[in-house]
C-alpha cells in the first residue's frame, strides 16, 4: 500500500554517551556479569571459592527489570503519546473496535474526519463498536440506542427513552485525540493533558521532505517491549537473519564494535568496526561469508548496516546520521539505508500482544518514485516486511525475560532502558508541575 508524507524539521543536539577517558570504565553489561559470576561461585567450609561439577547451570543474574520502575510498569504501553492504529483506509462509518494500551477504543468516520471513543457504553457496558450510526456526527449503542456526540461524547439521546429522557446531558463518554499522518490514523492516549502536536512525535526527515511510502500493519503476538528490543538489538541481525532472503546475497559480519550516541530524542548506535571472520579458541573459524555473497566492504559504514554502493539520497544525507540504527519514544525505530529509510512503530495492544507497523520511506518524487513503487510491491513487501520481518515474529512470540543475563552488545538495551527511564521521569515532573497526578513507580520503589 502507498502512501504520501510532507513536512519540516526542528533542530538537534548532540550528546556522546559511552566515551573513555583514562582508565577504561565498567559498562552496564559487565557489572550484570559480575554481579551473577559472585552469586554462581561456590565455596569450601574454608571460606574459599572451590570448582565442583553441576547440573543447575548459571543462571540469569537480572531478575527482573527494577532498575528501570517505569519500562517495568510500562508492559502495557507509554501513556502521553501518538500511535497508529490503523490505514485511513481501513477506517469508515462502520465502527471498528481496536485495543490500545490496553483500553478498548471504538474508531469510527464520519463527515471525512475520523473520531475515537471509549468502547464501553456506559449503561451496561456493551461494546459501543457493535453499534451503528442513527444520526449525522453521532455514534449509537446496539443494545438500548444510546447516542453519543462523536467529538464531545456527550449523551445526545436516549431512543428507548424518547426525546425527553432525563437521563441526556449526564453522561459524557470519554473521548481521544485522532490525527491522520502517512496514511495512517493515530490515536493519543494519556493522562489528562493536552495532546501535543503529532508532527513532532513523527521522525524529522519524514516532516521536511516529500517521501513515498509503502507500510504494513500486522497484529503480532508478544510484548512490545520485547519487539522494540529486538528491533534495536545490535547482535541478532547479523546471525538470525543471516537465512533471510533479503541478506541472501549480502556481506554480514561476525561481530561489531559499537557505541551508542544520543542526539536529542534519539539514541544511535555506531558503528566502529566490522569483523567479518573469527576464530574461537577451541571451536575453529566461523564466519558469514560464501561464494555467492558480496564481498565485505572494506570501510565500516553507517548508512547501511554493511554500506552500498548507492549514492545517499540527498535528503538522507542532510540529516547527517551518526548511526544508521536508532531508537525514540515511544518504540521507534529507524534504520538509514542509502536510498530509503525504514521505520518499525511498536504499538502496544495489551501486554501480551502489539501491532507491527512497518514503514518504508524513499524521498523522492514525480517519476522518480516510480522504481521504488515497483521494487516495494514487488520485492521489499514480501522479502523484508514479509519474510525478513517474520523471523523477528517468531523471536518476539517466545522471548521470556526478565530473567535475563546480557552480554556486552546488549549495551543497545541498556542504553534504550534508560533513554524510556529518563524521558518517562521527565514527562510526569512535568505533569505534576501542571497539576496532573499520575503515578510514579520509581519514588514508589525508592
Amino acid at each position: 500500500m502507498i502512501r504520501w508524507a510532507l513536512g519540516r524539521a526542528g533542530g538537534e543536539l548532540r550528546v556522546v554517551v559511552g566515551g573513555r577517558i583514562g582508565a577504561p570504565r565498567a559498562q552496564p553489561w559487565e557489572a550484570e556479569a559480575r554481579m551473577s559470576a559472585e552469586a554462581d561461585a561456590p565455596t569450601a567450609a574454608g571460606g574459599a571459592a572451590r570448582r565442583r561439577p553441576s547440573r543447575r547451570g548459571k543462571l540469569p543474574g537480572r531478575q527482573d527489570w527494577s532498575s528501570w520502575p517505569h519500562y517495568q510498569g510500562a508492559g502495557s504501553g507509554f501513556r502521553g503519546y501518538w500511535y497508529p492504529v490503523a490505514f485511513s483506509s481501513h477506517i469508515t462509518g462502520k465502527p471498528k473496535a481496536i485495543t490500545l494500551l490496553g483500553e478498548r477504543i471504538v474508531v469510527i468516520r464520519d463527515g471525512g474526519k475520523a473520531y475515537a471513543l471509549k468502547d464501553r457504553c456506559p449503561h451496561r457496558g456493551v461494546p459501543l463498536s457493535y453499534g451503528n450510526q442513527q444520526f449525522p456526527g453521532t455514534i449509537s449503542c446496539a443494545y438500548h440506542g444510546w447516542t453519543f456526540d462523536l467529538e464531545t461524547g456527550d449523551l445526545k439521546a436516549a431512543i428507548t427513552d424518547g426525546p425527553q429522557s432525563p437521563i441526556c446531558g449526564k453522561v459524557t463518554q470519554p473521548t481521544y485525540d485522532v490525527e491522520e499522518r502517512l496514511g495512517m490514523v493515530w490515536i493519543f492516549v494519556g493522562d489528562g493533558e493536552d495532546a501535543p502536536p503529532i508532527d513532532d512525535q513523527l521522525p524529522e526527515e519524514l516532516r521536511d521532505n516529500p517521501a513515498v511510502i509503502g507500510a504494513r500493519i500486522q497484529p503480532r503476538e508478544g510484548n512490545w517491549r520485547f519487539a522494540c528490543e529486538n528491533g534495536y538489538d545490535e547482535g541478532h541481525a547479523k546471525y538470525l537473519h543471516r537465512t533471510a532472503l533479503w541478506r541472501l546475497f549480502k556481506a554480514m559480519p561476525v561481530w561489531n564494535e559499537t557505541r551508542i550516541e544520543r542526539r536529542g530524542r534519539w539514541i544511535y548506535r555506531v558503528q566502529e568496526a566490522q569483523h567479518w571472520d573469527a576464530d574461537f579458541p577451541g571451536l575453529g573459524r566461523w564466519n558469514n561469508q560464501a561464494w555467492f555473497k558480496l564481498k565485505p566492504p572494506k570501510q565500516v559504514a553507517n548508512i547501511g548496516n554493511t554500506g552500498s554502493h548507492r549514492q545517499v539520497n540527498p535528503a538522507i544525507a542532510a540529516e547527517d546520521f551518526p548511526g544508521f540504527a536508532s531508537v525514540s519514544m515511544p518504540g521507534v525505530l529507524r534504520i538509514v539505508y542509502p536510498t530509503f529509510i525504514h521505520y518499525e512503530f511498536y504499538v502496544p495492544v495489551d501486554a501480551d500482544n502489539h501491532l507491527y507497523v512497518g514503514v518504508m520511506a524513499n524521498f523522492e518524487k514525480g517519476i522518480r518514485t516510480l522504481p521504488f513503487y515497483a521494487k516495494y510491491l514487488g520485492a521489499v513487501r514480501w522479502l523484508f516486511h514479509g519474510q525478513f520481518s517474520a523471523q523477528d515474529k517468531w523471536m518476539v512470540e517466545v522471548t521470556d525475560a526478565p530473567p535475563e543475563r546480557l552480554y556486552r552488545p546488549d549495551d543497545s538495551l541498556l542504553q534504550w532502558r534508560k533513554l524510556a527511564e529518563d524521558v518517562t521521569e521527565e514527562r510526569i515532573e512535568r505533569l505534576h508541575a501542571s497539576g496532573l497526578a499520575v503515578e510514579n513507580p520509581s519514588k514508589q520503589a525508592g
